[in-house]
């Protein structure tokens, strides 16, 4: 039998407690409190992470192909890889997909108003799915449909501008020798909730473009890679470049926008920062509880003591009333966590301001791994931190205690 459990449990369930009571209420409350926080922070962090790096990877691909020169202009310099050099591509165990693309500046004229875009030209065998969870009215483009090569995407911010709606037409003015113009009717109307992307890109008709710009058939402006794990993206970026020939190379979302994966990655310490402040404020609180119930209950220790009852095992009987403390606290934080977690992942509840966020609601994500590691961590760290005020019990004397009492 395993008698400092068998008297812990006594302890914790039918004991009596005197003063401890508020402060095993407090701990329970700072446990809980402490847990919820932290699988908050991680769910936001890692949500918020995921949405902002879902729309670069989805808006300009995971790796992109391009022309090796130094042309800094929106115009890529026109490119071409053949059949079987894409399906060599392809055969990488992370790339899922290669598309062509193409872009084009151009001048929208709407009543009298313009505005300065680029179009982004794209083929029947793009892969829409992000640009139809982006769309607001209307659809994607239909490459079925005979005026494939008119229709367009353009951003809610450029709508709102231009006051223009689904089915409305326009002129595109496209700058070169000789300067040519296009009637465009708009297909759908996205949202990325990023300013950089809303207030410059629509998306057009790779086709369109060729026409445009005079290129062959298997002429494009660059290759969009799509990759099935990014945590693999420099390995990919370095493979994909390893097959490409001399005039061509390959780069990816990261590199292209340095700046926004920097500040993600900055979003880490805000984490660690959470995690480790929740921690002592909670091992501050687990530590006043056991030496409050230590001294509740010196007279038990000193006759425990009398009948020949090691310290490490008395030590353990407060060890196991500590872990009862932690996991109740623990419990009732993670279910309040798991709680508002899918509450807010199926109604969105909280609310952000997209122009400041990117994102329109408070995003979270996080997977059932995580969430136990998070508990393994916080009741690893406690019970070892309590060891040292445990020590105490090694002090009291069983004659003073007995005497006392």
């Amino acid at each position: 039998m395993n008698f400092p459990f068998f008297l812990a449990k006594r302890i914790t369930l039918t004991g009596n407690r005197t003063f401890s009571k508020l402060i095993v209420r407090v701990t329970i409350a700072a446990l809980t409190l402490a847990i919820l926080a932290i699988i908050m922070a991680v769910a936001i962090l890692r949500g918020f992470k995921g949405e902002i790096t879902d729309k670069q990877r989805g808006f300009f691909g995971d790796v992109i192909i391009l022309k090796n020169d130094r042309n800094d202009s929106y115009v890529n310099t026109p490119i071409s890889l053949s059949k079987d050099q894409i399906n060599s591509l392809e055969k990488d165990s992370n790339v899922i997909n290669v598309y062509p693309f193409a872009t084009k500046a151009g001048i929208m004229n709407v009543k009298g108003e313009v505005e300065g875009v680029l179009l982004k030209g794209i083929d029947k065998d793009y892969d829409q799915e992000f640009l139809s969870k982006t769309i607001l009215e209307g659809e994607t483009i239909d490459f079925s449909a005979e005026n494939a090569e008119n229709q367009l995407l353009i951003s809610s911010l450029i709508a709102n501008r231009l006051n223009l709606k689904v089915g409305d037409s326009f002129i595109m003015y496209f700058i070169q020798e000789p300067v040519r113009k296009r009637k465009f009717t708009i297909r759908g109307i996205y949202t990325t909730n990023s300013e950089e992307l809303d207030k410059v890109y629509v998306i057009g008709s790779l086709s369109l473009i060729r026409k445009l710009n005079n290129l062959a058939d298997n002429e494009v402006g660059g290759y969009e890679v799509r990759v099935r794990d990014f945590n693999l993206l420099a390995k990919t970026t370095q493979d994909v470049n390893d097959q490409l020939p001399i005039e061509l190379y390959a780069t990816n979302v990261v590199e292209q926008m340095p700046d926004i994966f920097n500040w993600l990655n900055m979003l880490d310490m805000n984490d660690n920062i959470i995690f480790v402040l929740m921690v002592v404020v909670a091992v501050i609180n687990m530590i006043s509880a056991l030496l409050i119930s230590i001294l509740e209950r010196s007279s038990m220790i000193g006759i425990l003591k009398s009948l020949g009852m090691q310290n490490s095992k008395i030590r353990v009987v407060f060890l196991y009333n500590s872990l009862y403390l932690i996991g109740y606290g623990l419990l009732l934080g993670n279910f309040l966590a798991l709680l508002l977690y899918y509450f807010q992942r199926s109604t969105h509840f909280f609310k952000l301001d997209p122009s400041v966020y990117y994102v329109s609601f408070v995003p979270m994500d996080i997977s059932w791994l995580t969430v136990v590691w998070l508990n393994i961590a916080l009741i690893g760290i406690a019970l070892i931190t309590l060891f040292i005020p445990s020590m105490l019990i090694s002090r009291i004397s069983p004659i003073k205690t007995i005497q006392f009492k």
